[in-house]
């Protein structure tokens, strides 16, 4: 008893925390998860390309990239490309507008920052014009609006309906008074489209602004949007020190649009294929609509 109580205590075991080496961090696959900017949510990032690119814990849509729209939005195999091999120039030799050029070239396995064709949805046969906000945000230059503007002319010769999802950041500064006039242009080809009797189908997705949502985007026969996008011509600081007012909160949102009847619909992504379908379908001879 008494030996027990001048006994030392056994020490106890150091515990140490395992740094793993350089090669196990390298292991570790990129992009294997992603963080939703919204909820915050963690989550797999094969599961959120299944999912379309929504959020399964709060809905929020994530950007989409034009190929990543194709493969969601038309029929497999069914997408023939317009003007693939168009690149822009340099036309007022802007200091290092080259080489941002390519090197948005490199990051996106394409030439610029819309892609065009023609394919179907749901059966349909329809031209398309899908902006990519991550080739120069989306920007609008004189290839872009050519681009688009081609689409439109093709799909008139073809007689088929044009649908335009819209990403952009505006007119593309590098290219001046160039970019500028893609606004005339591209509306100027929706116009004689439409006196034709063509249709038109805008979706406004996340951004539209500046000269893009001045012009063809908000020229459709229908003018849709994805649920949260950013849709404006001037920037929200800009309006307010203009007209001394604070806006309110949603200004500027889809929603908001939709609440003041600049749109038709605010359509969830999952559900804009089926709905696109119907469309095509009531404009069809014979067609009937299913909403």
């Amino acid at each position: 008893m008494l030996k027990d109580l001048f006994t030392k205590p056994k020490p106890k075991k150091k515990k140490y925390a395992s740094i793993p080496s350089e090669q196990a961090k390298q292991d570790v696959p990129e992009g294997i998860v992603i963080k939703c900017p919204s909820c915050k949510k963690i989550m797999y990032t094969k599961e959120l390309m299944k999912n379309v690119k929504v959020c399964m814990n709060c809905s929020y849509h994530h950007q989409m990239n034009a190929r990543e729209r194709i493969a969601s939005l038309l029929d497999e195999n069914s997408f023939i490309e317009y003007d693939k091999e168009m690149i822009s120039e340099n036309p007022l030799n802007f200091p290092g507008y080259e080489e941002k050029l390519e090197k948005d070239r490199q990051k996106t396995n394409q030439n610029e920052a819309v892609v065009t064709g023609e394919g179907t949805i749901n059966g349909f046969r329809t031209s398309v014009a899908i902006m990519d906000a991550s080739f120069r945000m989306g920007s609008m230059g004189s290839v872009v609006g050519e681009k688009i503007t081609r689409a439109i002319e093709t799909a008139n010769e073809k007689g088929l309906p044009i649908i335009i999802f819209t990403a952009s950041g505006g007119a593309r500064m590098q290219e001046g008074v160039l970019s500028l006039m893609q606004m005339a242009k591209t509306s100027s080809a929706l116009k004689l489209f439409s006196d034709n009797g063509r249709l038109i189908i805008s979706v406004m997705t996340h951004p539209t602004t500046g000269g893009v949502s001045a012009s063809f985007a908000s020229l459709g026969d229908y003018n849709f949007a994805e649920p949260g996008a950013l849709i404006g011509f001037a920037g929200r600081r800009i309006i307010e020190q203009t007209i001394r007012e604070e806006l309110p909160e949603d200004f500027q949102t889809a929603e908001f649009l939709l609440k003041h009847g600049q749109l038709d619909a605010v359509i969830n992504r999952q559900d804009l294929k089926e709905k696109l379908g119907n469309i095509l379908d009531i404009h069809q001879a014979g067609g009937e609509i299913t909403w």
